[in-house]
């Protein structure tokens, strides 16, 4: 509202300045007037009723302005609390945001563990398979060993039958 009665006042004044040729400013015609023999109280009047008119425009441009900053004050006060829900939202969802990382980051190591669980039943298996595999060849050695040692007892035995009879003949 100021800025429109400000530039009302720069048009006026503008337009003053520019008057037609022959054409006398106002001023002039009011001191014209004047000495013409127009009385005061016509022209109290005029002004008067340019005061009245003046203060209601004034009073009005208040009402206005109060109602436009009042209507100011709502909305920066509907703003504010906007903002301030909407803050409030953001931290919760950087809350949420942080939860869902460590409910990831548990996941991770979860899985990891499972991974490394799976390859060390991996390679537990492994590692027990070649160990049957040892167990089986070494079970295998024992019988080899064990007809190997009957072979040698047997043959004892008859190295000592031999050498009796041999020393049986011998007497």
């Amino acid at each position: 509202m100021r800025r429109e009665r400000q530039s009302d006042a720069v048009l006026i004044s503008s337009l003053s300045h520019t008057r037609p040729p022959g054409r006398p400013h106002r001023h002039d015609r009011l001191s014209r007037f004047d000495s013409s023999g127009e009385n005061a109280s016509d022209r109290l009047g005029r002004t008067s009723s340019y005061l009245r008119r003046e203060t209601r425009l004034g009073s009005l441009n208040k009402q206005d302005q109060d109602t436009t900053s009042k209507d100011y004050k709502k909305m920066y006060a509907e703003a504010l609390q906007e903002n301030e829900h909407l803050k409030s939202r953001l931290q919760d969802s950087k809350q949420e945001l942080v939860n869902i990382r460590s409910q990831l980051d548990k996941l991770a190591q979860r899985q990891d563990l499972l991974a490394e669980k799976s390859t060390m039943l991996e390679t537990e298996k492994k590692d027990k398979q070649a160990l049957e595999k040892k167990v089986s060849g070494m079970e295998e050695e024992m019988k080899v060993l064990t007809e190997l040692k009957t072979d040698n007892q047997r043959l004892k035995d008859e190295n000592g039958a031999l050498i009796r009879v041999i020393s049986k003949r011998s007497k």
